[in-house]
């Protein structure tokens, strides 16, 4: 789905449905860019609004590669704290694979 948006062949908002994910932009303490969880079947993506809006892109293509990952489908809380650093890794060359 993430590759299809940065193809142009689905919009954000068509990712963002497909996903059930709605993205709220908040003021978030520095050096947060952003988090994404899910509450009674929603994925609620925030990103930090005092970024420039390339950051703010990047960081929504971080979270919804958590989304695409399924890393918050982890069923062991305590399990996700151990590996966090690896999620993110993850994550992040998740979305470097799809950008080259």
């Amino acid at each position: 789905m993430i590759k299809d948006m940065l193809n142009n062949c689905l919009t954000q908002k068509e990712v963002l449905v497909y996903y059930n994910a709605n993205v709220t932009y908040q003021l978030l303490p520095i050096g947060i860019n952003g988090f994404v969880f899910n509450y009674k079947g929603i994925n609620n993506i925030i990103i930090n609004n005092s970024l420039s809006y390339y950051k703010k892109r990047k960081t929504l293509l971080h979270e919804l590669a958590h989304i695409e990952l399924n890393h918050l489908c982890q069923t062991d809380k305590d399990l996700l704290a151990l590996y966090i650093d690896k999620y993110e890794d993850e994550a992040d060359k998740y979305i470097k694979f799809l950008l080259e």
